[in-house]
């Protein structure tokens, strides 16, 4: 045989498309309150403080004049594009068909887009005042500290403690926010393997689902200090999701690029911390 029947060697090429592993779409969007239709640059929201009652002392007393304080929120909207092209060309040089698959990765970024605002803003210096100009800081009083170790039983009572001396609504949904380091911290924990503290469904899937009153969302998007992973534990109000435009896609053809076919995919969206007392920094090395 010919020494050069490698020429004609076949190399074969499936079709079809597989997106690498990734988080597909957003984990916190439901675990926040979402206001939608806000059309401007900034938005604000209002809030009536803490008032106290006085007693009468005598009769037909004069009526008490109570100053409900107030205090108010800005957030800020921010634009979110993602476009990209497939030529006709591309399309008779390839055995796929690659508008379906941009469509799913762009949606995916998109909400991982909406989970990054969130995070962000639950630590990030927030703006009050009746024109959003008065910079207020994360509270330090509202962080567990890491104590060189991961996620533990004692971190989670910590933080519950913070929310609830705070009175914070009981009957509201918590939510914790970690990795998966966390949650394999969590199902070596004994107290949270056994039934007494937890489901046995969720441990034979390998998930702690709701424990000691939160919900838990695993996310590998959360940001680190010092070394330590920053969780956080909020209620559902604490944290705020503003939308002026919803994700929305667009596939057209685009003149401009030879008739290229562009998956463009858009959003504006932006988010603040609502109160200081209702969101805990959990900070846990990953050692």
């Amino acid at each position: 045989m010919s020494t050069q029947i490698t020429t004609s060697f076949v190399q074969q090429y499936r079709s079809g498309v597989e997106l690498l592993v990734q988080q597909k779409g957003s984990r916190l969007r439901d675990a926040v309150r979402v206001e939608t239709g806000v059309h401007a640059k900034n938005a604000y929201f209002d809030q009536i403080g803490i008032t106290a009652a006085v007693p009468r002392l005598v009769r037909h007393a004069d009526t008490p004049q109570i100053d409900t304080p107030h205090a108010r929120r800005r957030v800020t909207l921010v634009d979110y594009e993602w476009a990209d092209l497939v030529d006709d060309q591309d399309k008779v040089r390839t055995l796929n068909e690659f508008t379906s698959p941009y469509q799913e990765g762009a949606a995916a970024a998109m909400g991982r887009a909406i989970d990054d605002v969130l995070i962000a803003a639950s630590f990030a210096t927030a703006y009050t005042g009746e024109t959003g100009s008065v910079a207020t800081p994360f509270d330090s009083g509202m962080q567990v500290g890491a104590s060189a170790s991961g996620m533990t039983l004692a971190k989670l009572l910590s933080a519950k403690e913070l929310l609830d001396a705070e009175e914070n609504d009981p009957d509201e949904p918590r939510y914790v926010a970690c990795s998966a380091k966390q949650v394999t911290n969590l199902l070596n924990t004994t107290e949270v393997k056994s039934a007494d503290y937890n489901t046995v469904k969720a441990l034979a899937r390998g998930e702690i689902d709701t424990f000691l009153g939160f919900k838990f969302v695993r996310t590998q998007r959360l940001g680190t200090s010092s070394g330590n992973r920053r969780c956080i534990a909020w209620r559902k109000s604490g944290l705020l999701l503003a939308i002026g435009k919803d994700v929305k896609a667009n596939i057209s053809d685009r003149p401009d690029k030879s008739y290229a076919m562009q998956v463009y995919f858009s959003m504006s969206i932006g988010a603040v911390r609502m109160q200081e007392k209702s969101v805990v920094e959990i900070l846990c090395t990953e050692a």
